[in-house]
């Protein structure tokens, strides 16, 4: 296999650590289909950044008759990934003995999309609208935040992931992906939306994070560092390198993924910063800070979503991140 310059530069990380592993099998569950929301996973698969510090990484793409998560808890899978930190917070709850490792994206993606030159064309504008078209989960977590912004409940209706009443409705919003629901209504409805990140308004949960339970952390902390190392070369190669073999895995384990998806959603995490901004551009891709969740906590706690005396501390560690790891690397690929 050709060394590339993520997995050169992880094999001289890894020549410092004291434990060597050998094709130490490893299986990672995502949340959905395989996505270019993915790509750096897959990059560390494809490029061989996983195997040079000794692990052989299978990856069991998530979707609708998938429970990866009740994998990882059966110990049939060794590391998930998590769409943002309400779940590792009800894990807490619940007394699932479960740990966020890292964080590959800044940004959670969740968008709220309107019509332009329809008076919706600001994010405060947004409490006006008469319809908000929101699913049962977005109702029960993002919107609860919105809710206690100054939005109303009453301005919520039901999404059942069908852009239809949106492109009908010129007065509605809807909710979506920034990676992909705005390439949706371009090509279903012929015009580029009004889209507000969440994030950028103040939701300001990590996303696409990876979990391990507390027994695989104590039981085997050199794969879960180089799985987590692995997973921070792979984004950066995949944001800043040549990603096509990902890709090529991609649209193998879901052929429904086009090119245009591909590249669209791509333009969009670099766009909006998703996955490099803010503190990862010191710190490196995968970045979590103790005041950046405490943050997200307070305010799920104001909108009523979680526990006021919950231990979430109990729900990460930063053992792994904060390193800078991939600063260097995402230099050279640049030509820095």
């Amino acid at each position: 296999m050709k060394m590339t310059l993520a997995n050169m530069t992880f094999a001289a990380t890894l020549a410092a650590s004291s434990t060597a592993l050998a094709g130490e099998a490893v299986t990672f569950g995502t949340n959905w289909v395989a996505q270019p929301e993915h790509g750096g996973f897959y990059q560390a698969v494809a490029d061989g950044t996983y195997s040079a510090c000794g692990l052989d990484v299978t990856i069991v793409p998530g979707g609708p008759n998938v429970n990866n998560r009740a994998l990882l808890l059966a110990g049939k899978i060794d590391f998930l990934m998590d769409g943002n930190l309400l779940q590792p917070f009800n894990a807490v709850k619940q007394g699932v003995p479960m740990v966020v490792l890292a964080s590959m994206f800044q940004k959670e993606p969740q968008v709220i999309m309107t019509h332009p030159n329809q008076g919706l064309d600001t994010w405060e504008s947004l409490k006006t609208a008469d319809t908000l078209l929101i699913g049962n989960g977005g109702y029960q977590s993002f919107y609860r935040w919105m809710v206690s912004t100054g939005f109303k409940d009453e301005q919520r209706k039901p999404y059942t992931y069908s852009s239809a009443p949106f492109l009908a409705n010129k007065k509605s919003g809807q909710q979506g992906y920034v990676t992909s629901e705005p390439h949706v209504i371009e090509v279903e409805g012929g015009f580029s939306p009004n889209v507000f990140l969440l994030a950028d308004y103040g939701f300001d949960t990590y996303s696409t994070l990876i979990n391990t339970m507390r027994t695989t952390l104590e039981n085997r902390p050199e794969a879960v560092k180089c799985f987590v190392d692995g997973s921070i070369l792979g984004w950066t190669n995949y944001m800043y390198g040549d990603r096509t073999a990902a890709n090529a895995l991609i649209q193998k384990d879901n052929p429904d993924m086009s090119q245009d998806k591909i590249d669209f959603a791509i333009s969009q995490l670099n766009k909006y910063g998703i996955v490099d901004s803010g503190d990862s551009l010191t710190m490196g891709i995968g970045t979590m800070t103790d005041e950046r969740i405490k943050s997200f906590y307070d305010k799920m706690v104001t909108a009523g979503v979680i526990d006021a005396d919950l231990d979430y501390k109990q729900s990460y560690t930063l053992e792994y991140v904060n390193k800078g790891l991939g600063v260097d690397l995402k230099k050279k690929l640049m030509g820095n």
